[in-house]
């Protein structure tokens, strides 16, 4: 079966920084909606239209295709006191700006006696990778999955 919309794809991907490294590299394959639910990347799905089981692709993934530009203005030095005491580096909550249905996940970047330093950008935001992947599986989505917008079951959403 090729990959058109409507359909479910499966596959299995890498993303590898430029240095070599994986950022990232499915166990399991991982499944989306195809045809503009963004399950995944735009540039990715538009590679694969058409394609395949078995089908493998190779992109180099610029920012404005994948996490986007990193934003010095989505970096925050707030007081420590606005923070629970077993705040850590690492830990992620969400915020935004007052009366907006904006959000944002910011990640801890540094803690002082005063002040925490969050980040609102995605850990990959600004990186060019390469994006790899194998098409493990085409079908056709079903009519709840179209009506959601997203893959159930097996490698997707569950309700």
């Amino acid at each position: 079966m090729r990959i058109v919309k409507n359909t479910v794809v499966s596959l299995h991907y890498k993303m590898i920084d430029q240095e070599g490294n994986v950022m990232e590299e499915t166990e399991e394959p991982v499944s989306y909606l195809h045809g503009g639910y963004d399950g995944i990347f735009p540039a990715v799905e538009e590679a694969l239209h058409e394609k395949e089981t078995g089908a493998a692709l190779s992109l180099q993934m610029e920012p404005e295709d994948a996490f986007g530009e990193y934003d010095e203005e989505l970096m925050r030095v707030e007081p420590r006191n606005a923070f629970p005491e077993e705040v850590a580096v690492g830990m992620q909550f969400e915020g935004g700006e007052e009366d907006s249905d904006d959000f944002c996940i910011y990640t801890v970047r540094e803690i002082t006696d005063d002040v925490v330093v969050v980040d609102g950008n995605h850990p990959y935001a600004g990186m060019t990778f390469q994006f790899e992947c194998t098409v493990t599986e085409v079908r056709p989505a079903t009519a709840e999955e179209l009506s959601h917008g997203h893959v159930h079951g097996p490698h997707g959403h569950e309700h």
